[in-house]
């Protein structure tokens, strides 16, 4: 029988409840960067959102508002790179995470709560905020909203965006509302999972789910369906363990991706 009594605390019952919204949200954002190529622009934006933190600290306002707010000029810079460069992604990409990683190196230097500097690394989602969880509520419905709404908007623009032109869809205000929510989503969870684990959940469950080569919704539904198992099994895994949440549910999920990609060469596919 699975022990339930960690559900009486009321921490553990909003870390849940953030772990799993996340979950769903991430996974949604995900996609459609990993289908436009943008990989690692979550890693970058999770870094350059540190800048935003020890700013933060450095002038006694909240680390995870600064960071939203440094985080989202981060993305729209990328942006800006990648249309003047579009053969380059990268190049805009590696920029911007240059200029971050290099600015809070210099910020950090000033830093003297180095306890709070570190939550923001490996995560704490334990120790959420009223305010943050509320953020995550909020910043959950309003994703999803959008998914749904402009499903497929995201659907032409992930694949083909001269395509999605020709379609009449508004590819620049689109890109610029996709950019916005990525900045939120993932400064926000950089917060609770860890800047160096949220680039992970943005694209395993992804990568995970495409190994079944099925069709673009499919692909989303199995994603977010996989990352909220992980995220649960691994916030119940690390109780009981001690180990740090985050690290637990990308070594679960990157254990399943592993043990597919393993199963399917064996079957030879």
């Amino acid at each position: 029988m699975i022990p339930l009594e960690i559900f009486q605390y009321d921490f553990l019952r909003n870390a849940f409840l953030i772990g799993t919204l996340l979950a769903v949200i991430i996974p949604c954002i995900g996609l459609t960067v990993v289908l436009k190529r943008l990989s690692m622009i979550g890693e970058t934006l999770a870094h350059t959102s540190l800048a935003g933190v020890t700013l933060g600290l450095l002038l006694g306002v909240n680390p995870t508002l600064c960071a939203t707010i440094y985080c989202i000029f981060a993305a729209f810079g990328i942006e800006l790179l990648r249309t003047r460069y579009p053969q380059y992604a990268e190049l805009a990409i590696a920029l911007i995470l240059s200029i971050g990683v290099g600015l809070t190196g210099v910020l950090s230097s000033f830093v003297t709560n180095m306890a709070s500097f570190q939550q923001f690394l490996f995560g704490s989602i334990l120790t959420v905020t009223p305010f943050e969880m509320w953020l995550v509520i909020i910043l959950s419905v309003v994703v999803l909203a959008l998914v749904i709404l402009l499903y497929r908007e995201l659907f032409y623009i992930a694949f083909d965006e001269s395509a999605a032109r020709l379609a009449g869809i508004p590819v620049g205000a689109i890109n610029t509302l996709f950019t916005f929510l990525t900045a939120i989503t993932i400064s926000v969870a950089a917060r609770t999972v860890g800047v160096l684990i949220v680039s992970s959940l943005l694209v395993i469950p992804v990568a995970t789910a495409m190994q079944f080569r099925r069709s673009y919704r499919f692909t989303l539904i199995f994603a977010v369906i996989f990352s909220v198992i992980m995220t649960n099994l691994g916030l119940y895994i690390s109780y009981f363990t001690e180990t740090q949440p985050g690290g637990t549910i990308v070594l679960l999920q990157s254990a399943f991706l592993v043990v597919l990609l393993i199963g399917r060469a064996l079957r030879g596919k």
